[in-house]
């Protein structure tokens, strides 16, 4: 299960590309902060997978894709060989780096056949039990020393670990889809992970080319957390008959979002961009800032899952919609009005919110948090810097403002938009001035 982890990364703009496509630095040059003599291994030879085992042979390990479903490693290895070899051909690689990568590709059925390795990484689906069953076995079959990392994008790093041995060695490393490309990983720390398998985590996706953020094992991270009220807002909106969806995708993008929320989740599929709305909900006791609308739930229900039904908020034939006819000049009325029917001061409060408060509760730094929505979710700005261009009074006096129109603890602003950082406190002070 994810969200902006799997398809909302295809958003046009810095982050995207066929997903075939490597980052400039990613080679087998990138790897010199770790040994390419280590052993890499992924399980699960899905999209996540496959992308995860592509990036660590072209930086010169001998990667091991691991899938339970005879056969299945060995077809996604041929589809990782021919895209090496498209990427050759169009001059994105040297056909040497592309054959040097496909002939350290190795298939297994089984984790119990893995050679020794510096790390594993799991990509199957977000089902808890399986993956602590699969944690138990790597456990018992791996070193100590080797680091054990969960691709999840919601659930809890130490659920998921679980009862094993040293379970220091268990962190999560959330790529972001396609992982080729993309060039972020949020590294993820559960209460008992050691701070030295955290550090080898990141050295290894570093060495890949990657960009890494920390955050504690909250339930979304930072970036399925933070992005939730980008598409609750727009929701609720138009359920509310403020602008209809194509016009409030319009005035968010003329915010500078590469995509409106609306259209958004008919790229990413209602019933998975539901789905992490709903996990992120349940594990914080069900929140009302995170409760998932009932149009939404209708549209998943009714079986109107976006692009890949042919309907959803909107209507689609051969992938592209057909009644996404905004209002332009109601889209001007609305924004610069009333926060309530202002579909970008409304967003943008409720986004800078929920990133203050990540922090204040230690989750993650500031910078991070920036860091990983504009990497993330290709959001024009991180939203602790967004929020300082506003004024965080501003923000608090915006969501009290909502907060009155809609009593229930939705738009309850965060303590630390009013309250100043403790001078003792290590963390980033939210509203420090830029470079400080």
């Amino acid at each position: 299960m994810c969200d902006m982890s799997d398809v909302a990364s295809a958003q046009p703009g810095r982050n995207s590309g066929s997903g075939e496509r490597p980052p400039e630095d990613s080679s087998e040059s990138a790897a010199a902060g770790v040994d390419a003599g280590e052993v890499v291994a992924v399980v699960g030879a899905g999209a996540m997978g496959s992308g995860i085992a592509q990036v660590a042979a072209l930086a010169g390990h001998e990667t091991y894709l691991v899938d339970m479903v005879a056969g299945a490693a060995d077809a996604a290895v041929e589809r990782l060989v021919a895209t090496l070899n498209r990427l050759a051909e169009k001059g994105h690689l040297s056909p040497e780096a592309a054959g040097n990568a496909a002939a350290r590709l190795h298939t297994e059925q089984d984790v119990e056949a893995l050679p020794p390795c510096g790390v594993v990484i799991e990509a199957i689906a977000e089902n808890l039990g399986a993956k602590r069953a699969l944690f138990e076995q790597l456990a018992a079959t791996q070193s100590p020393e080797t680091v054990l990392a969960s691709n999840t994008s919601s659930l809890d790093i130490d659920a998921i670990a679980g009862d094993v041995p040293h379970p220091g060695r268990v962190i999560g490393l959330h790529f972001f889809n396609p992982a080729a490309r993309m060039r972020l990983v949020e590294v993820i720390s559960g209460a008992r992970s050691d701070e030295a398998a955290l550090r080898r985590g990141e050295e290894y996706v570093r060495a890949w080319g990657k960009t890494t953020v920390r955050c504690t094992s909250t339930p979304g991270f930072i970036v399925n957390r933070v992005a939730r009220p980008f598409y609750g807002e727009a929701q609720r909106m138009v359920a509310e008959g403020i602008a209809d969806a194509a016009t409030i995708d319009l005035a968010l993008r003329g915010a500078g979002f590469a995509m409106g929320p609306l259209e958004l989740t008919d790229l990413i599929g209602q019933d998975v961009n539901l789905a992490v709305g709903t996990s992120v909900w349940e594990q914080t006791d069900r929140d009302p800032r995170y409760e998932p609308t009932q149009a939404q739930r209708d549209l998943v229900a009714a079986g109107q899952l976006g692009r890949k039904t042919g309907r959803g908020v909107f209507t689609y034939v051969d992938g592209k919609a057909t009644d996404a006819v905004p209002d332009e000049r109601r889209a001007r009325e609305l924004v610069g009005g009333p926060v309530r029917t202002d579909p970008v001061a409304r967003t943008v409060a409720m986004l800078v919110n929920e990133a203050v408060d990540l922090v204040a509760r230690g989750e993650a730094s500031a910078a991070d948090v920036d860091v990983a929505m504009q990497l993330g979710t290709n959001y024009p700005r991180g939203p602790i810097e967004w929020g300082r261009e506003i004024g965080l009074a501003t923000v608090a006096a915006q969501l009290a403002e909502l907060d009155a129109a809609y009593p229930g603890g939705r738009y309850r602003p965060s303590p630390a938009l009013t309250s100043p950082p403790n001078p003792t406190d290590s963390t980033d002070p939210i509203d420090a001035p830029e470079g400080a």
